[in-house]
């Protein structure tokens, strides 16, 4: 069985006030592309699918499109919604739509929909997480036993952790089954970009090990493609660049191959923006310089970074007589460094504490950590707090 796997569209997303629909489009015509030609049979869309929860009439437009046309291929299509989504309004017509071969997370009420696929090696439950906090997950546990006629229990939900383990808790997942996941959280160890949403202290981390009884995790909400913990968790980033801390990235799309129990193979196959995000640095004579510019394509999306000690008057408008799409001006001299020593000082403020000793770690051995050991720092740094917690010192 062949599944491809995307996440984070963000129709209907603006950057520095640039509307990317035109650029969504192009790339969802790609993914099309690519689900016909890798003959796959199904998508697995993990969340984020509009860039806010009440979408504007285009970008619901698009996404219907994209949806229309999977169907008319007879591609399963497997839908979560994400921390930007409406879990409501994507839930909509999903039983409808489900005849269709579309299956769209319903709004978690203390049940997770699965659907079951075949092939040679039987069967593939495929289980559609919709993004989830602890209140939500309390919430659906409590009204279930209050239906049931049960007595309460404190349930302990108070953490993303406490939430992800009640709901694959309920799953009843047979082990002995292919199982998938489509979910949109984020897993403890996973890098981050300045395009997504942050818990401030890292509330929303979870640790892989809630997702072993899945075959492959297709994960939604991190925009930079990368695999947590093991190769078969996988985010496989935003199919866009939406932001220049993504400029050096190749966004692709992740094709995810079952075979027997065990056996899954996963690669990605990339994709080409209509235009590209790039960032360049120069004094203004020299990014202006016809040279400097005349084998770049010049309608890509650009961040301008000048060296010149003083600012150029009306400078934005007078790059963009060459760069159309010049989304970000910024200065890098004396004046500027010394204003970025002030916010890094803030920044670091906002960092958990484990990303400021893998900082301090990397800085010190000139490598990273690795998985053993920032568990290890895990674990040291939540005793200490805890420790800290109950009144003690240390």
């Amino acid at each position: 069985m062949k599944l491809i796997h995307i996440s984070d569209l963000h129709i209907g997303k603006r950057v520095y006030e640039f509307p990317m629909l035109e650029d969504q489009k192009y790339i969802l015509a790609q993914i099309l592309a690519v689900t016909e030609r890798e003959k796959a049979d199904g998508i697995m869309i993990a969340g984020d699918i509009y860039d806010k929860p009440v979408p504007p009439a285009e970008a619901v437009q698009v996404f219907d499109d994209f949806l229309t046309k999977l169907a008319a291929l007879g591609i399963t299509v497997f839908v979560v919604s994400g921390n930007h989504d409406s879990a409501e309004r994507l839930a909509f017509g999903a039983r409808l739509m489900s005849g269709r071969g579309v299956y769209l997370s319903p709004v978690y009420d203390g049940r997770v929909q699965k659907v079951c696929m075949q092939d040679t090696w039987g069967e593939v439950w495929i289980y559609l997480l919709p993004f989830i906090k602890p209140v939500v997950v309390r919430h659906a546990m409590e009204k279930r036993d209050s239906d049931n006629g049960e007595e309460i229990q404190d349930l302990k939900i108070e953490t993303y952790q406490d939430a992800l383990t009640a709901a694959v808790q309920g799953m009843q997942i047979d082990p002995s089954k292919r199982n998938i996941l489509v979910a949109h959280q984020f897993v403890t160890g996973a890098a981050r970009c300045e395009s997504e949403e942050v818990q401030v202290g890292g509330l929303d981390q979870i640790d892989v090990s809630v997702f072993d009884k899945f075959d492959y995790v297709a994960l939604g909400h991190l925009h930079s493609p990368q695999s947590v913990g093991r190769e078969t968790v996988r985010y496989c980033g935003t199919p866009l660049k939406y932001s220049f801390s993504e400029a050096g990235q190749e966004k692709s799309v992740t094709v995810v191959e079952l075979a027997a129990k065990g056996e899954t193979v996963i690669r990605t196959i990339p994709l080409i923006p209509l235009r590209d995000m790039k960032k360049i640095c120069g004094s203004y004579q020299e990014v202006m310089f016809r040279e400097f510019y005349q084998n770049m394509n010049t309608e890509d999306y650009i961040q301008v970074t000048l060296t010149d000690e003083e600012d150029i008057p009306d400078g934005l408008q007078r790059l963009r007589t060459v760069y159309p799409n010049l989304m970000h001006l910024e200065y890098d001299n004396k004046r500027t460094r010394s204003v970025r020593n002030i916010e890094g000082a803030e920044k670091a403020e906002k960092k958990t504490e484990l990303e400021l000793f893998e900082e301090f770690y990397e800085l010190q051995n000139n490598q990273e950590m690795s998985g053993q050991q920032r568990a290890f720092a895990q674990q040291m740094i939540q005793e200490l707090l805890e420790k800290g917690r109950g009144g003690r010192n240390f």
